[in-house]
């Protein structure tokens, strides 16, 4: 079994260690830390800034999608609170439009938002 892996694993196999066992000590090696890469994540999605550079609509689906993989790591935020990070993340020149959504009664949907920050881009 040493003669076919790397030569930097090869410090892992022991004589007459079993190939299942080998894997097992490897794969600790590689296993993700989800705590860190939740922390990551939040702290990518809470940090976004619109810099009106490119398409508001990919911009805001990335955000979506940093909740998604937030999601799959057992951490889910409401639909509500990702509408808020949008707004909070967006540059002055939609001060009239974060005002506006501000003072209605209803809440608007991730894709209403999407919409209404189209037309005012």
């Amino acid at each position: 079994m040493k003669r076919s892996i790397l030569e930097a694993f090869q410090g892992f196999v022991s004589e007459g260690q079993s190939v299942k066992k080998f894997l097992e000590e490897i794969e600790q090696y590689f296993a993700k830390n989800e705590k860190a890469e939740t922390s990551n994540l939040l702290a990518k999605l809470i940090s976004m800034k619109y810099k009106g550079i490119g398409n508001i609509r990919e911009y805001i689906m990335e955000m979506s999608n940093l909740t998604s993989k937030l999601k799959s790591l057992k951490l889910e935020l409401s639909e509500d609170l990702l509408v808020h990070l949008v707004l909070i993340s967006l540059p002055a020149h939609f001060g009239q439009f974060k005002v506006s959504y501000n003072t209605q009664k209803n809440k608007c949907s991730l894709n209403e938002l999407i919409s209404h920050c189209v037309q005012e881009e």
